[in-house]
């Protein structure tokens, strides 16, 4: 073995960049995960859904509100920070989309009427990245809401799907659990309780980790890491058709929005309509007419 061999042998692996979006993906196909990570140039995903239109929207009119001073949190200002970040991606028509844009206003003002004097408080972070590093992972997130309560910092997930989550929900997440450690070591305080805030209903879902539980998430994502460094391996020395990179069919190949680049998902289930993820529109059906965008 050359000097410069073992000057090589004995250093470090290099540390895999993961978010919780990434390491997800990889567990939901590795097909998906080679086309939203590995091919070059990455393939174009299909337009967005309206559904996610709702949550982005929802998202970021929470991120804007948290900006404001308590004084002017009022609900004419949820109004107007809905109208002013709508847009009609993906939905049927305009009717349609004007009918959701008063639904998230109502649902956004209920929501916060219902966490009471958290709305008048000012949050540790909002939409605040935070990170770590394990032996093989460099984790990289960035947290919805982060709140300061009683000296300990609380990580808050915004939901906006058709299920309220429930405790078991909030328990059971990689991210949220990744985030408090990320919280955590940015900040150098203790943070282990972690939320889902079901934006439609209401609902919050708790979780109070421990340092054990926390250490076996950490555990989980090391070794997603490991299946995401012999993925990138494999795409190197076998290209595209790699074994490790097959599809996972599974009711999730209607909703990806990389199926039109998929045979296999294409022919195992067809492609959900633009609209069909939005609660109690869930037909199928083409539009009917030209749509036209909604007045601000």
């Amino acid at each position: 073995m050359t000097p410069d061999q073992s000057l090589l042998a004995g250093m470090p692996r290099r540390l895999v960049s993961a978010s919780p979006s990434r390491m997800n993906t990889w567990l939901d196909c590795p097909r998906q995960y080679r086309f939203r990570y590995l091919d070059r140039p990455r393939p174009k995903a299909r337009p967005q859904r309206a559904h996610t239109t709702v949550g982005t929207i929802t998202h970021d009119v929470l991120r804007d509100f948290w900006d404001v001073e308590p004084s002017s949190r009022t609900p004419q200002l949820v109004t107007d920070l809905v109208s002013q970040a709508w847009h009609d991606t993906g939905f049927r028509d305009a009717e349609q989309s004007m009918r959701w844009r008063a639904r998230v206003a109502w649902q956004v003002s209920a929501y916060l009427r219902s966490i009471g004097s958290m709305r008048d408080s000012r949050p540790a972070g909002v939409e605040r990245t935070v990170s770590f590093t394990t032996q093989s992972l460099a984790f990289s997130g960035r947290i919805d809401r982060l709140d300061d309560r009683d000296g300990e910092l609380v990580v808050v997930d915004y939901k906006t799907g058709r299920q309220p989550p429930t405790d078991d929900d909030a328990r059971l997440s990689s991210a949220l659990a990744l985030y408090a450690v990320g919280a955590a070591r940015v900040f150098r305080r203790p943070c282990t309780r972690v939320e889902l805030h079901h934006i439609p209903t209401g609902t919050i879902a708790v979780h109070e980790h421990t340092d054990a539980s926390l250490q076996r998430k950490i555990d989980e994502a090391d070794s997603i890491t490991e299946d995401l460094r012999r993925a990138a391996t494999a795409f190197e020395e076998e290209g595209r058709e790699a074994s490790l990179l097959t599809p996972r069919l599974s009711p999730l190949c209607a909703w990806c929005d990389m199926q039109q680049h998929c045979p296999e998902g294409a022919a195992y289930l067809p492609a959900k309509s633009d609209w069909a993820g939005l609660v109690g529109e869930e037909d199928d059906q083409p539009a009917t007419g030209q749509l036209t965008p909604s007045s601000p």
